[in-house]
């Protein structure tokens, strides 16, 4: 049986720049190099002004294992990013820019962009929508309440919505508000039309969000507003058990992030939770990041406006 990796394995397996290349290759072209311009197989690698290149003996064209990734314009080593991901996979609450600035010498800035583009590369495109038993709720996420403020729904904070299929995957999204309208476009893009059971609270817009989502199965509501948790298999505990992780997230790695860069934190956590029995993940993570397209510095720091300048800091209200 294949061992789980650890720092261990992880030094010794990817401790130099070549090992990492060798690896990008073995993820990049699995069935052997091909010329990017071509797609020739006449490929061989080269020494081309002391730098290894790939060649292209059809069209001539030369290549590195990087090029047209997310690592060819980066002047950190790949080993660096290497370890920055294995951390972000195995950290299950996450892990600061800040503690990467001080575990690899690098400044905030160099260590936040390259947490960005890892958790970038782990947004799911187009996953499965979910079936069986799901259970749907809303959370609240920002600073601490002033004493005697509301708390829970109607609150200035960030709303998270929360869909987890019971043995299942995870979503999470971050929404405007709790209308049914918003609340049925998270249920239609997500839940199979023939879903056996949806579990919600209840509050009074997810009848009419589900019924406008056009899914079939059964819809079932505990009464929270009347202290009534769990009937038997009726509760959505398994949704808020992951609201709880993304809460000490915040809370105990984040500490404050932006609205507008919640949904990439949001995206991290569905990633790592919905992999958390993947032995893989780590391979996973890295094809992801060898597939992705690259983020530049320009789009993460653009469109800081209204509502999105608001920070959601720790600790948040357990809402």
């Amino acid at each position: 049986m294949k061992t789980a990796m650890n720092m261990m394995t992880l030094t010794e397996k990817y401790g130099h720049e070549e090992k990492c290349r060798e690896t990008i290759k073995h993820l990049r072209w699995p069935g052997g190099v091909r010329c990017l311009r071509c797609d020739s197989d006449n490929v061989s690698p080269e020494l081309v002004s002391d730098r290894k290149v790939f060649v292209c003996y059809s069209c001539r064209y030369q290549f590195s294992v990087t090029v047209d990734t997310i690592f060819h314009d980066s002047h950190l080593p790949l080993t660096v990013w290497f370890f920055v991901t294995y951390l972000m996979t195995e950290s299950r609450k996450g892990i600061s820019a800040n503690q990467i600035k001080r575990m690899f010498g690098v400044s905030y800035k160099t260590a936040w962009y390259l947490c960005h583009r890892i958790r970038k590369a782990m947004a799911e495109a187009n996953p499965e929508k979910l079936e069986g038993t799901v259970e749907v709720d809303e959370t609240y996420v920002g600073g601490k309440p002033r004493r005697g403020s509301k708390r829970g729904r109607g609150t200035p904070k960030e709303i998270v919505i929360g869909i987890r299929q019971r043995g299942g995957d995870l979503r999470f999204f971050r929404s405007d508000d709790v209308t049914s309208g918003s609340l049925a476009k998270y249920i239609r893009e997500n839940i199979s039309e023939d879903v056996d059971v949806v579990m919600t609270d209840d509050f009074s817009a997810y009848p009419k969000a589900i019924a406008k989502a056009g899914v079939l199965g059964e819809h079932q509501a505990i009464n929270h507003s009347k202290g009534v948790y769990v009937i038997g298999d009726l509760h959505t505990n398994t949704v808020e058990s992951a609201f709880s992780l993304l809460k000490r997230g915040i809370m105990g790695t984040w500490h404050k992030i932006s609205a507008k860069h919640l949904p990439a934190y949001l995206d991290e956590m569905t990633w790592r939770f919905n992999n958390r029995k993947n032995r893989y993940l780590f391979r996973d993570t890295l094809l992801q990041l060898v597939e992705a397209k690259n983020l530049e510095y320009k789009q993460l720091t653009a469109g800081i406006i209204s509502r999105e300048t608001k920070a959601v800091s720790s600790p948040p209200s357990i809402s």
